[in-house]
């Protein structure tokens, strides 16, 4: 069995602990509320405190992925978030929970950065389509786990505190287990065989031709600096807000929406939120098959703007429809096709990063995560406070479903055969779909 598996194993893990420490909030929040007197608004701030310090850390987490490899760098951003994780259950104040929560943020920045370049190392291009969606479909199968898990965890544990505490104890260990069984290169695993060591260094950077001067830059360490004056950069950042802003909503405001907009119970409602989640986890298995196959078929361009244009249409389609449902069941049905299609940007997203960031991979997908967990601060706070000032929820759908019709035309300039090293020195090369 080829040793790489376990490193997928591994990724995917790591994205349910992830997602289920970022989503079990979301379950939590009227139980958090309660008990220590936030408002709406409040709790708003508590959520996207997350996501400001999450987005401010992505490219320095990045780059120290890059600079001290995935094997230590994974191990302190588990215990960091693990850490924070459970002092989430101590704190009480609004001020001190939005300051523990932001650096819980910056603690999970560095965990898909750091997956990206440990796949970069480890993963032939044809492969990196679905093992991205594979370990992204762990992270939506965490937080749907965690909509009602929580809810049962909280009467079980005997309350919302011992909850967090239980995720963090989980988190340390996970750590302590990373840390003993990889490593950053294949070429230094105690496990890889020759045969599959040989084929992951043939196979893990794109056969094409260039000139001695692209080769050269190809490995010299890419600033953010260089990535702002990157076409592809700024455009993988933009269609990344969008996503964000989208997809942000199902682990934030979905579950405490369905609960006051329908009238429905805890329970009930956590039943319904995990539903969408899960069709991401579809959506992100579709688009990796999709990345990988057309790929394999000589069509890269085409692998990675396919699946994310469909995919950007479809959550357009959901937004814009969920917020007229009068029933909860039909409101979940758009938005399982709203999560189902932005959830197929995922694979196209990160795996493009690998292509345009090379060396540098862990910053640049790092650099696209941190613009785009923007949107994701911005759903947190937009959410309540739109409702709050115009009296409805229909303006916040809206404008997700402008993000992501932006975001379509968008895919079709980016060229994911065009390295940020290319660019850096105006070399085109071979155009191909």
């Amino acid at each position: 069995m080829p040793i790489r598996l376990f490193l997928i194993l591994g990724a995917f893990l790591v994205s349910v602990l992830m997602w289920v420490d970022r989503a079990c909030i979301s379950a939590a929040k009227d139980d958090m509320a309660s008990d220590l007197g936030f408002s709406d608004q409040q709790m708003g701030w508590v959520m996207a405190a997350f996501s400001l310090g999450y987005a401010l850390f992505q490219v320095p987490s990045g780059k120290l992925a890059d600079r001290f490899g995935p094997r230590v760098v994974m191990t302190v951003v588990c215990l960091c978030w693990s850490l924070f994780t459970a002092l989430t259950g101590v704190v009480r104040g609004i001020y001190a929970m939005i300051g523990l929560r932001f650096l819980f943020g910056l603690g999970e920045a560095g965990g898909y950065p750091t997956l990206a370049r440990a796949f970069t190392n480890w993963l032939p291009m044809n492969e990196r389509g679905i093992t991205n969606s594979i370990s992204f479909s762990g992270g939506r199968l965490g937080a749907a786990l965690a909509m009602p898990g929580v809810v049962w965890l909280i009467g079980a544990l005997g309350g919302w505190q011992q909850t967090f505490w239980f995720f963090g104890a989980i988190g340390i260990g996970f750590a302590v287990v990373w840390f003993v069984l990889f490593r950053d290169r294949p070429e230094d695993h105690f496990a890889v065989s020759p045969a599959e060591r040989d084929h992951i260094i043939e196979a893990r950077r794109p056969r094409k031709s260039g000139s001695e001067a692209v080769n050269a830059v190809a490995d010299v360490p890419i600033t953010f600096g260089n990535m702002l004056q990157s076409p592809n950069m700024l455009m993988l950042m933009v269609q990344y807000v969008a996503h964000n802003f989208t997809f942000f909503f199902t682990v934030t405001w979905f579950f405490p929406y369905l609960k006051e907009s329908y009238q429905l119970t805890s329970e009930q409602a956590g039943w319904y939120a995990m539903s969408p989640l899960l069709c991401g986890v579809l959506g992100n298995w579709l688009a990796g098959f999709t990345v990988d196959r057309l790929y394999s078929q000589g069509r890269w361009q085409l692998s990675r703007r396919l699946p994310a244009a469909v995919g950007f249409l479809l959550a357009a389609i959901g937004m814009s429809l969920c917020v007229n449902m009068t029933t909860p069941f039909w409101a979940v049905v758009c938005m399982c096709i709203a999560i189902f299609g932005s959830d197929m940007i995922l694979s196209p997203s990160w795996s493009t990063c690998m292509d345009i960031g090379g060396a540098s991979a862990g910053a640049v997908s790092g650099a696209m995560n941190m613009v785009g967990n923007l949107g994701a601060f911005f759903t947190a706070l937009s959410f309540p406070y739109l409702k709050n000032a115009l009296g409805s929820h229909q303006p916040f759908f809206y404008v997700a479903a402008g993000l992501n019709l932006l975001a379509i035309f968008l895919w079709f300039r980016i060229r994911p055969d065009r390295s940020i090293a290319e660019e850096r020195l105006g070399y085109e090369p071979g155009s191909s779909d």
